[in-house]
């Protein structure tokens, strides 16, 4: 295992759990319904990296020491949020996905109106858990208005939109590379950009920073493509080779898996460049970070 990936492995032993712990609060009073206080935390329950709340509590620790109870639960409702975005994603009007993270999605379990409520619910419960963190005023507002902005129709929702209205028509590279920013990069951006809020990191290093995100979210969705047509279902814990049945966008269709691996391996190098440089003019150490990349692991 290189150092990179130690680190990664380290950190995620050291804060996947209490972000799992943060998330058991669902429990705690939030929902009223009992249906749906199980179709929501069914999904939430049901694993995941918790890649995105790490990513933010990865600013915090490069500038600060151990998170707060606060900033843990800011961090975590992003994941909140993210569930959502994946409940929705496998509705039958969506991609019509059985499986997710290895088990059966939300919507063959609880049916598909329900699963809309759940992920409804996730959604603004995302938003409440920022505004009733204990973090400062300033930040909370900040945070509302930076994740509005990326899961809303200016990010997320904008690629969907874009992801569905486009299938059955070729994209050329820009245009698939703009869908990818909108539909996969926008919560990525923010979970750095909530770290930098909660770090109170400004100027041009939060630029940086932020550049460093854009290429890693762009780096997920091409290794995301990638796992599809290279993995199995049992890897994934999802169905593979859908995008290609159903004539999405991806970057193997453009450019097959050799070139696909290429353009992955050019935009994690991009990322990696992006701290390094930040590294140059600060003194900072991004290790932490920069170990982030390790998770694009190729099959060769």
């Amino acid at each position: 295992m290189s150092d990179a990936s130690q680190i990664l492995k380290d950190f995620e032993t050291q804060y996947v759990p209490q972000i799992n712990q943060t998330l058991q609060q669902l429990n705690d009073g939030w929902i009223d319904q009992p249906i749906l206080q199980s179709a929501m935390t069914y999904s939430v329950n049901a694993g995941g990296k918790r890649l995105r709340p790490l990513l933010t509590l990865a600013v915090l620790r490069t500038y600060h020491d151990q998170p707060t109870d606060g900033q843990l639960m800011a961090a975590s409702a992003l994941e909140l949020l993210h569930t959502y975005s994946l409940i929705h994603d496998d509705l039958p009007a969506m991609d019509n996905d059985p499986l997710r993270r290895g088990v059966p999605t939300n919507h063959m379990k609880f049916g598909a109106g329900m699963a809309t409520l759940a992920g409804d619910g996730l959604l603004t419960l995302a938003f409440e858990w920022l505004s009733k963190a204990a973090i400062p005023d300033a930040q909370q507002l900040a945070l509302v208005r930076a994740l509005s902005h990326a899961a809303g129709p200016a990010g997320m929702d904008a690629g969907q939109a874009q992801d569905i209205s486009s299938e059955h028509l070729q994209l050329n590279i820009d245009q698939l590379a703009d869908l990818h920013r909108h539909k996969t990069g926008a919560l990525l951006h923010y979970a750095v950009e909530a770290g930098c809020i909660m770090a109170e990191v400004n100027g041009e290093e939060r630029q940086g920073l932020l550049k460093f995100a854009d290429q890693f979210g762009l780096a997920y969705q091409i290794y995301d493509d990638l796992l599809d047509v290279t993995a199995t279902t049992e890897e994934l814990g999802k169905k593979t080779h859908k995008d290609a049945d159903e004539e999405k966008n991806t970057y193997p269709g453009l450019f097959g898996v050799a070139g696909t691996k290429d353009r992955l391996k050019q935009v994690v190098s991009d990322a990696e460049a992006q701290l390094v440089a930040l590294n140059h003019a600060t003194g900072r150490d991004f290790s932490l970070l920069n170990a982030f990349c390790s998770y694009f692991k190729i099959k060769e």
